[in-house]
């Protein structure tokens, strides 16, 4: 009989077991998951660092081609394609008077305003539609911008360092800098 029982023991786990293998195993997910998160949020920044790199360096083609930056409004309208580089981009209909080049967002020059592509497409919010950054220019001489993108990681050191370089000062004295926001203006 005593032999029984053993052999019955010895089959599966007790539910003791069970619950301390959950709780270890929560314990580690619950440490591991902020870790990750936080990767996922610093790999987002840092790919929208890199595109309002590319879009400066675009900026600054247009800027060798026309001697001012795009014109801007509001942070949301940029006035740089078309045959005199002066129209909205991205390219609308020819009806309203935008150039219609179908493959760039950020073109200019030519009869058709697409003779120059500045950048194919500008950057957007994961999967959305919406452009993730604001243009502002400084809407007298063409000599100043500045681009604005909100990051995830508030801990980024990038963020202060890029609003004192690009101050909301001068012709931009009206911007107000959140602490997410990450600025980017002419070298």
């Amino acid at each position: 009989m005593k032999n029984q029982r053993l052999k019955m023991k010895s089959h599966g786990f007790t539910l003791v077991e069970l619950l301390v293998v959950i709780a270890i195993i929560a314990v580690i997910v619950g440490l591991a998951m902020p870790n990750f998160l936080s990767a996922r949020e610093r790999a987002r920044d840092a790919k929208k660092k890199s595109e309002m790199s590319e879009l400066r360096g675009a900026l600054r083609l247009y800027y060798n081609d026309y001697q001012q930056y795009p014109g801007g409004t509001n942070g949301t309208i940029f006035l740089g394609c078309g045959p005199l580089g002066t129209l909205q981009c991205p390219g609308g209909s020819a009806a309203a008077g935008s150039p219609t080049c179908s493959s760039q967002e950020f073109a200019a020059g030519g009869a058709d305003g697409c003779a120059t592509t500045y950048m194919r497409s500008f950057p957007k919010d994961l999967g959305s539609s919406s452009y993730s950054f604001k243009y502002y220019q400084d809407g007298t001489t063409g000599e100043d911008y500045r681009l604005k993108v909100t990051l995830e990681n508030l801990s980024d050191a990038e963020l202060s360092t890029s609003r004192s370089r690009c101050p909301a000062s001068g012709a931009f004295a009206a911007l107000v800098y959140a602490s997410s926001d990450y600025v980017v203006c002419p070298d």
